[in-house]
Formats: structure tokens, C-alpha cells, sequence
């Protein structure tokens, strides 16, 4: 088996940790940094796996940038979040420009604070391509992360995409002293809207309750760890959107994702309450009070609606 070489692009936080480990599983890696400066193409000639950490904002950026990759490489999307432009999801984006190359979507509940830290944590590499995925699986897995494989990247990375945008809602719940029923209530309505929204597009609705889905959702949902969660937790003790994201002084991908996703839901027809709560809360239309008494107020309904939009 020939020797994996891995390109790491991106050197933020979560970049620099799969960095370290794919490097302590005695895998040679190369790191590139738009801060840091540098050529890229010299990073990924003779690399068979390309890892992407950006953010969303990133990835057309660092795509246009590439001129070519080795024959037979992987890349790796870790972005969750959702194009603007074109509604995509990272991975989709990156097949659509490399066609020739196997696509994997990585994700799952992984706050890199606490891997760095040593603690253990498992994750979703997938792929349409199954000895795509078994190779980042085999790079990554150790004592420390748990590597899984699936073959559907659309619903692994929609979990991951969406699961922001609830994340601050759960945060202007906690921030709200709602209680454990409420936000137990919420996140329970939250992932009936993720399913319905990956399932309209369509994803595997199975994914959707797995690491990528369910996980990914009660980790960020429940950490301060969590950028998503601690905007929504800021914006209920009432700050403003641009001071707290002076505050984090870091992307916050739940709010292009809000918007984004609202924009979707509109042109689809889809039912997306907590997302389009969420969105009027950060353009101000509502106040996180507001947002509550909305979606208390809605039409009474069965839990399990025949109408998968």
C-alpha cells in the first residue's frame, strides 16, 4: 500500500489539530496558511490526501487557487456550513471543480478544545467513494478519535451545516434560563428540521440521527465551547451581533448558514421555524423574547407530519 502523504489547508484551530494527529500516526504532513503566507501548490505536489479546514468563506478562495492535484489524492471537506451563492454544500463544490478526484466530507461532534486537550470524541468520514472514506479513516483513527465511514456526505456534512444555526438558538435558550424542558423541547424540534430540510434535498434521513446529525447537534447545543451556542447565549443577555462577534474574534458559521438556509427553505418551500426565528433575531426584526412567543404561538400540529416539507 503506498505510503499516504497529507496536505493540510488552513491552520485555524481545527486544521493545526487534525495536523497533529494524522502527524502522530507517523503520516508525513504539510501545512499551508493564507496568514502565514506561502505557496500552495508546493504543499499539495505530492500529497494523496488534501485536507480542506477553512471556512466557508474560504473554500472558493482556496479552490480557485489550486492549479492541480496529484493523480488519485483525496480531498477532505471539514467546512460546515452552506455556500452562499450556490446553496452547496463544501463537498459538493469541491466534486463539481475536481471530478476526477474522490470527495470526502468529515464530521461530526468534534469541539477541538477538548481533542486538543486529549479527551476522546468520534467522527464521520464520507464518501460516495468507499475506499475514500476507509483511507482518511485509516489516517486519522486512534486511542483518541473514533473514525466512522458512511456513504452519504450530503447528509453528514447538511448535519454539520445545520445543526449551527439550532446551536444559537439553544444558546438564546440557556441565555433565556428557559430550562431543561424547553431546550430539551428544542433541540428535539430542531433535529425533526434538520431531517426534513436534508431529506428534501436529498440525503439519507439516518444520517441525519447519527454522529453527524444528532451528535454534531447535542455537542454544540450544550458546550461553551461552542461559537454557535455561545452568540445565541450572548445575543438573549442582550448584546449586539457585530460586539459579540468582535467578542469571539473568530467565524461564526451558523450566522451565513441562517441565512442561507432561509433562502433555501423559501425557494423549496420548506418549513424551517427555528431557522427563520434564528435569521429575524440576527437582523434584528425580533428580539430573542419575540422569537420564543413565535414559535410557541404556531399552529398546533402532529408531532409526526405526513408532509416531509
Amino acid at each position: 500500500m503506498t505510503q499516504e502523504v497529507v496536505a493540510v489547508l488552513g491552520s485555524g484551530m481545527w486544521g493545526s489539530l487534525l495536523a497533529q494527529l494524522i502527524e502522530a500516526n507517523g503520516y508525513p504532513v504539510r501545512l499551508w496558511s493564507r496568514r502565514q503566507g506561502g505557496e500552495m501548490q508546493p504543499v499539495l505536489a505530492s500529497a494523496t490526501i488534501v485536507v480542506v479546514a477553512v471556512s466557508v468563506a474560504g473554500v472558493l478562495p482556496v479552490m480557485q487557487t489550486i492549479r492541480s492535484l496529484p493523480a488519485d489524492s483525496i480531498i477532505v471537506s471539514t467546512t460546515k456550513g452552506l455556500l452562499p451563492d450556490s446553496f452547496s454544500t463544501p463537498a459538493q463544490s469541491w466534486q463539481k471543480h475536481f471530478p476526477g478526484h474522490g470527495v470526502v466530507a468529515l464530521s461530526g461532534p468534534n469541539l477541538a478544545a477538548e481533542i486538543a486537550q486529549g479527551l476522546p470524541a468520534a467522527t464521520v468520514a464520507a464518501s460516495l467513494q468507499p475506499e475514500a472514506a476507509q483511507r482518511v479513516q485509516r489516517v486519522l483513527a486512534s486511542e483518541r478519535l473514533r473514525v466512522y465511514t458512511n456513504d452519504d456526505p450530503l447528509g453528514t456534512e447538511l448535519g454539520g451545516a445545520l445543526k449551527n444555526v439550532m446551536a444559537i438558538a439553544a444558546g438564546v435558550c440557556d441565555g433565556l434560563s428557559l430550562g431543561a424542558n424547553a431546550k430539551a423541547g428544542l433541540i428535539t424540534r430542531a433535529l425533526a428540521e434538520m431531517v426534513r430540510v436534508a431529506v428534501a434535498l436529498g440525503a439519507n434521513a439516518h444520517t441525519l440521527y447519527g454522529l453527524s446529525g444528532l451528535g454534531d447537534l447535542l455537542a454544540t447545543c450544550n458546550s461553551p465551547l461552542s461559537r454557535n451556542y455561545r452568540l445565541g447565549y450572548g445575543l438573549a443577555q442582550g448584546k449586539s451581533l457585530v460586539a459579540l462577534l468582535r467578542e469571539l474574534q473568530t467565524t461564526v458559521e451558523g450566522v451565513n448558514t441562517a441565512q442561507v438556509l432561509v433562502q433555501l427553505a423559501e425557494q423549496r418551500g420548506l418549513r424551517v421555524p427555528i431557522a427563520q426565528q434564528v435569521y429575524r433575531l440576527l437582523h434584528n426584526q425580533v428580539t430573542p423574547q419575540q422569537a420564543v412567543m413565535e414559535l410557541m404561538g404556531r399552529d398546533l400540529k402532529a408531532e409526526f407530519h405526513p408532509d416531509p416539507l
